[in-house]
C-alpha cells in the first residue's frame, strides 16, 4: 500500500512540475517563441484603426524619418540583484541645459526600437528621452520576463542615472501594456522628487489577474491547480511571485500624479482593468477611454485625442 501511495504522490509531483515547468515556458521564457501571439484574435487589427489608414502611414513616415535623424546612443547599467544582468537602453538628448525627460517602457516581447511612435513624441515636445529594453528583451540580458515586477527595481536604476546625468532633470515615466504595468509597479516604490508624473496605457491590474484570465481565455483552465504550479516553477527559475506582483497593490502606495489610458475594446488585456488601477491609485489622476481601440491600439485609433491629454495632464506638473 506504501509503494502505491509513494507511487501516486511521485506522479502527481512529476505532473505538478511539468505543467509548472510547460507554463512558465510558454508565458515567461524569455527564449521561448510566444506563438499564441500569432494570429491571436484580441489582438488583430480594430476596424479603427483600419478607418485611419491614412494617418497611421503619415505617422510611419514621420516614425521613418525621426529614426534617420535621431539615431540614438546606448546607456547600460548592471541590475542591483543577484543576477548583475547587464541592461540596455536607448537614449535620444534633445538639447543641452534641457531638464525634461520622459523614460518611455516598452510591451511584453517587444523592445526599445519598437517605441519609435512615442519617443518621437515626446522628443517633439522638447524631452530628452531614454528608452530601456526591459530585461530578457532586446539587447538586455535575462532570460526571463519579469513582467513589470523586477522591471520596477531597474525602473529605478534608469531614473538615478538621468539624476546622475542632470539633478533638476523633470521626468515623465511612460509605458504601454506590460510597460504601463512596469511604471504603475514602479509609481509604489520611493521615487526622487524628479519623478513628477505617470502615464500608463492599458497595464494590467497584477500578474496573476491577467494570467487567470489568459489560462482561462486561450486554454479553458482553471487558476488553481495551473497557475499555483506556474507560480511554484516562477518562483525558483524566474526568483519572483507571480501573485506578489501586482500593479494594484503598488498604486495604492504611490505619491505620483498618473494619467491612466485605455482602449474600449481591449480584450487582451481587458478593458474592465482600466476602473481597478485607477480606484487604486490614491494620488492627483485622470483617465481617458478610446473608443474602438483595441490592446495597445488608444494612440493609433485618436492620436489628437491621445496626445492633446497627455500634454495636458503632463503640462501641470512639468513645464
Amino acid at each position: 500500500m506504501m509503494i502505491i501511495l509513494t507511487i501516486v504522490i511521485v506522479v502527481l509531483v512529476a505532473g505538478y512540475g511539468a505543467v509548472g515547468n510547460y507554463f512558465y515556458n510558454f508565458a515567461l521564457d524569455a527564449n521561448d517563441e510566444k506563438e499564441f501571439l500569432d494570429d491571436n484574435p484580441h489582438l488583430e487589427e480594430s476596424e479603427a484603426v483600419m478607418a485611419m489608414a491614412d494617418v497611421t502611414e503619415a505617422a510611419e513616415l514621420a516614425d521613418s524619418e525621426f529614426k534617420e535623424k535621431y539615431p540614438p546612443s546606448s546607456l547600460s547599467v548592471v541590475s542591483d540583484d543577484e543576477l548583475q544582468l547587464k541592461l540596455h537602453a536607448d537614449v535620444y538628448e534633445h538639447h543641452e541645459d534641457n531638464p525634461k525627460w520622459a523614460v518611455v517602457a516598452h510591451g511584453y516581447t517587444s523592445n526599445a526600437a519598437g517605441m519609435t511612435r512615442y519617443v518621437r513624441n515626446f522628443h517633439e515636445q522638447g524631452y530628452n528621452v531614454l528608452a530601456p529594453d526591459l530585461r530578457g528583451h532586446g539587447k538586455s540580458e535575462g532570460d526571463y520576463i519579469g513582467m513589470g515586477w523586477h522591471d520596477r527595481m531597474d525602473m529605478l536604476l534608469w531614473i538615478d542615472e538621468i539624476v546622475k546625468m542632470d539633478p533638476d532633470a523633470q521626468i515623465v515615466l511612460f509605458g504601454v501594456s506590460m510597460g504601463a504595468a512596469t511604471v504603475m509597479m514602479t509609481s509604489g516604490e520611493e521615487l526622487p522628487s524628479n519623478v513628477q508624473v505617470i502615464v500608463e496605457d492599458c497595464g494590467y491590474s497584477s500578474v496573476s489577474d491577467v494570467f487567470i484570465y489568459q489560462l482561462d481565455d486561450l486554454f479553458g483552465l482553471p487558476e488553481f491547480p495551473v497557475l499555483s504550479a506556474a507560480n511554484t516553477v516562477t518562483k525558483m527559475r524566474a526568483g519572483y511571485d507571480l501573485y506578489e506582483a501586482s500593479a494594484v497593490d503598488q498604486l495604492a502606495k504611490s505619491e505620483t500624479p498618473m494619467l491612466f489610458i485605455h482602449g474600449k475594446e481591449d480584450t487582451f488585456v481587458q478593458y474592465e482593468m482600466l476602473d481597478v488601477v485607477f480606484e487604486a491609485a490614491p494620488v492627483e489622476k485622470n483617465r481617458i477611454v478610446i473608443d474602438g481601440a483595441g490592446h495597445g491600439e488608444a494612440e493609433k485609433v485618436n492620436p489628437e485625442l491621445y496626445w492633446s491629454t497627455i500634454w495636458s495632464f503632463v503640462g501641470k506638473y512639468i513645464e
